[in-house]
């Protein structure tokens, strides 16, 4: 089996991958490198979770256990720092050394930072990764006002991201008008104007000079001499191909790292792709034609007859800030073309399409995208229009999302609907009628429409929807199947389970006909944890099910040593359990020991083959800080010691997490507990959080304190302790037996409705039913994670036996 090793985890490396494990799954031994500690990611929506939309774990197009199912060894966090291309070997700056038969390098770009004094201070940043994200919500928390240097797309999508966490923005702009690589000067003006009404303020014409501040940033200084105040710097002026390994290799480098049209570099055995390739002279930034480079590049090294890459014409469809933007071509007209334009000013609405020789050369949209599909064929395609006129041009009905069957019936085959990823109707309409595909989910798992940007999702609903006539069922199609391995949703899988008397997750997707008879790492889990949900006093755990970190009873982190932590029942601990974890972090040599977020204390570093050493060592409950089930409850002093507190929160913290403990849930669930509404354990930004109050206690529900910042509803006040376990308990429940697998409480919270949640419990029959099989399910855990560290058999086939990559 030939060595395949690929530097860089990004979209248009592992679209390569995917590619060639769909042609030859068996030619290649796979070893990835990736910089980031993060498995393979939708850089596209990075502004969305920004902007607060979405979270990280919703943009993973490839989650680890992928790379696993597919026996791929994935190095995260670990950068390839030389390529010795006689011997055939990469060498990481972690020191290892690896060698290859065939070597990819997908290396990416990354964000331009201006070379002027100041730019290395604190509070400086890029808009690239999920790092840069961080970043700047941690300091949206800190600090108020921002600058953003850069108007084009991305500065923009920042601006925005940057807006919503409540900072007043300043976006600096060397040009005279946004956006000039995809605008012309009256889209832009109707662009900034726009903007301008959401917040913006926006600094034309400025060139920035420096940076001011000692060790961190307080504002920018320009050209002219004006200055304004920032305490956050984000620089999204574009980006830059990373070819630092390739060039110190002795790859030849120009812009990027050149290639031929098989994607080939000039040393043999060795290609690059995506956005540090450069092709006849052109770095593409787009996903699209980055997609296309991987599906050549893919059929070239599996030794397929393949189309050389020619190059792309890149379509520009954006969506910044709620205004829809596309824009393809030439932008400026010039003394050899001939413009169409519409601009309505009243709606918002432009339009320009330029014509050269009675060919589409440029087409500029704002507001209303909806014919970009069809123009973007025109110009690519460089149809005659001499017959047509310039409303048929401009206009057609024939367009987007709002297509009726006649429309779609009228598109060519040809006709480009995801530019993302390259889909045809063609390739569409053949995949419903050969694979039976009956909802826009599977259309998108199977042909890829619709996975990146998902802006052609209503278009490729609507294809779906003529392909199938009088079979196609609206409600069925929109519904979403538990992963590509089944049509089925939740809602019928476990109807499924429960109709048919299904005991074990093999037997399901035997029974249930998966279409891939093994599962996969979406589906395994989630059938295991329904299992659990409907069969409440079954003991028995499909422990090949469950995520790897709940397997290994430990967090794996970016270097590929793990986290062990301890339980502490609402933050309060002993003495005797101190000396043990002391002891332990001294025998083990244990690198960092911390303090946690969850007033608990966790052993970071720990080697794999120490963790059922060191579980039986320390002999104390599991905290369960990998799992999908309770994790902290934390807990202020309270009333026993706080002189302020009204409700003794340490006692109801510990009861609660005794009670809940290693409790299965669909994700994971923090609690907090306050002793008044001075709120020092957070219960505000909770799953669930108690506030003391004279006389009782305030129940808050479906609060959030991640990257998505959620504040918690008030669920219901209650006199006594009781009241909260009983309240408590069957809203968990409720959750347990509602909720879509890996779907948080505050997401669950704002699908089924906070109104809708208080009627159920509210309903004193509902509540003790929802506890009685609350009390049966919580039967069955009887030092579970006891028998897996201890068990002979677990250690052998999770700790000794198997070596353990990291991204399993």
């Amino acid at each position: 089996m030939k060595k395949l090793v690929m530097i860089g985890n990004g979209m248009a490396g592992v679209r390569t991958i995917e590619e060639i494990l769909k042609l030859e799954p068996e030619q290649f031994e796979i070893t990835i490198f990736g910089e980031e500690p993060y498995p393979n990611y939708n850089r596209i929506k990075l502004s969305n979770i920004l902007q607060g939309d979405v979270h990280f774990d919703d943009i993973i197009i490839n989650p680890l256990e992928w790379y696993k199912d597919n026996h791929i060894q994935l190095y995260t966090g670990e950068a390839v720092v030389k390529i010795d291309t006689k011997a055939k070997k990469v060498f990481s700056d972690q020191g290892r050394e690896v060698q290859y038969d065939e070597l990819i390098i997908a290396t990416g770009s990354k964000a331009i930072i201006l070379p002027i004094p100041g730019a290395n201070k604190q509070g400086v940043t890029g808009f690239r990764d999920i790092k840069d994200c961080e970043l700047m919500i941690k300091l949206a928390n800190q600090y108020k006002k921002a600058a953003v240097i850069g108007g084009g797309l991305l500065g923009l999508e920042a601006a925005r991201g940057l807006l919503n966490l409540g900072m007043k923005v300043d976006v600096v702009h060397l040009m005279p008008h946004l956006m000039e690589r995809q605008l012309d000067h009256v889209a832009a003006s109707m662009l900034k104007a726009e903007l301008e009404a959401q917040g913006m303020n926006f600094l034309m014409e400025k060139e920035t000079v420096e940076i001011l501040g000692d060790e961190r940033v307080i504002g920018l200084r320009f050209k002219d001499g004006s200055q304004i105040e920032a305490d956050l710097v984000v620089m999204a002026l574009g980006i830059r191909s990373n070819t630092e390994v390739a060039k110190n290799s002795g790859i030849y480098v120009n812009r990027g790292i050149v290639v031929n049209d098989y994607m080939e570099t000039n040393v043999p055995h060795v290609y690059a792709v995506g956005e540090c390739a450069e092709h006849r002279e052109i770095v593409y930034g787009l996903v699209a034609p980055l997609y296309e480079q991987a599906k050549v590049l893919a059929n070239h090294i599996c030794g397929k007859e393949t189309e050389p890459y020619k190059g792309s014409v890149t379509g520009t469809q954006l969506k910044v800030a709620g205004v829809d933007l596309f824009s393809a071509g030439e932008i400026h007209e010039d003394s050899t073309t001939k413009s169409i334009m519409v601009h309505n000013e009243y709606e918002g609405i432009y339009k320009k399409v330029l014509i050269r020789k009675n060919r589409i050369v440029g087409i500029v949209l704002y507001g209303d995208t909806k014919d970009s599909t069809r123009l973007f064929r025109m110009l690519t395609k460089q149809e005659d229009i001499s017959g047509m006129t310039s409303v048929s041009i401009l206009h057609s009905e024939c367009s987007g999302a709002g297509n009726t069957g006649d429309d779609v019936a009228s598109m060519p085959d040809d006709e480009l609907i995801c530019g993302c990823n390259g889909v045809t109707k063609g390739v569409i309409v053949e995949a419903i009628k050969t694979k039976g595909l009956t909802t826009l989910d599977q259309v998108s798992q199977c042909t890829n429409a619709g996975r990146s940007c998902g802006r052609c999702k209503p278009l490729v609903a609507s294809i779906l929807s003529h392909t199938l006539g009088n079979q196609f069922n609206e409600k069925a199609a929109s519904k979403t199947s538990i992963c590509g391995c089944t049509t089925l949703s939740r809602e019928e899988v476990i109807e499924e389970i429960k109709t048919k008397g299904l005991t074990s997750v093999k037997e399901v997707m035997n029974v249930l006909e998966w279409n891939n008879e093994e599962g996969c790492t979406k589906c395994r889990p989630a059938i295991n944890y329904y299992l659990g949900m409907i069969y409440m006093d079954h003991g028995m755990d499909d422990r090949d099910s469950r995520l790897v970190n709940e397997k290994m009873h430990a967090n794996i982190q970016k270097d590929g040593t793990y986290s062990v932590v301890p339980r502490m029942y609402g933050g309060v601990t002993t003495a005797k359990d101190l000396k043990k974890i002391a002891e332990v972090a001294e025998k083990y040599h244990v690198p960092l020991v911390k303090l946690t977020g969850g007033q608990r204390i966790g052993l970071f570093g720990v080697k794999k083959e120490d963790l059922p050493s060191i579980w039986k060592d320390l002999d104390m409950p599991s905290g369960y800080a990998y799992g999908k089930t309770l994790r902290t409850v934390k807990t202020c002093v309270g009333s026993q010691f706080c002189r302020y507190g009204t409700q003794d929160s340490m006692a109801l913290g510990i009861e609660l997490e005794k009670k809940f403990e290693r409790l299965d849930t669909p994700h994971k669930v923090k609690m907090g507990v306050s002793a008044c509404p001075r709120n020092c354990s957070e219960a505000g930004i909770k799953d669930i959080g108690f506030v003391g109050i004279d006389g009782g206690w305030e129940i808050y529900v479906g609060g959030n304190g991640g990257v998505d910042l959620r504040p918690a509803d008030l669920l219901c006040t209650v006199k006594t302790k009781e009241e909260v376990m009983e309240i408590t308990g069957a809203y968990l429940q409720y959750y347990r037996e509602t909720a879509n697998y890996l779907e948080r409480t505050s997401k669950w919270l704002e699908r089924v409705g906070l109104k809708h949640v208080q009627e159920v419990l509210a309903d004193k029959e509902m509540r003790k039913a929802l506890n009685e099989r609350l009390d049966k399910t919580l039967k069955k855990y009887v030092d579970p994670w006891n028998e897996a560290i201890q068990s002979k058999e677990i250690q052998d086939k999770y700790y000794m036996k198997h070596t353990i990559k990291v991204g399993e």
